[in-house]
């Protein structure tokens, strides 16, 4: 376990915005309580709450990685509009005390699914 710091920092943040994600025009998530994660010089990922997601169209995958920083991922595939996005979700289950803030939360991967902002 490493911990963040001025060598690899990281952040956690309210996103402060209304944020949808959709597989096809299947909405899987819509919150306005996601949290962005900034890691190092990595693009912002955007955290969304597993409550506010439809997890009744995944399904955990055997697929697994490791971050030294924030501990082991779980992925998960989508099944929406007769398709089958492969581990197009991934969650730290049990984070690393320093990351525990994203417990409970899922990030999506933007290649799969689309990520937008809600105005209003």
């Amino acid at each position: 376990m490493k911990l963040p710091g001025p060598d690899h920092p990281i952040t956690i943040t309210p996103s402060g915005k209304h944020i949808r994600v959709l597989a096809g025009d299947l909405v899987i998530a819509d919150t306005t309580h996601a949290l962005a994660l900034k890691e190092a010089s990595y693009p912002e990922v955007l955290y969304i709450p597993r409550t506010d997601a439809d997890l009744k169209l995944v399904e955990k995958t055997s697929r697994t990685t490791h971050c030294p920083y924030k501990g082991d991922a779980s992925y998960y595939s989508i099944a929406a509009g007769g398709k089958v996005l492969e581990n197009a979700i991934w969650t730290y289950e049990t984070p690393f005390p320093a990351m525990a803030e994203i417990k409970d939360y899922l990030a999506f991967y933007p290649d799969k699914v689309k990520i937008e902002t809600v105005a209003g």
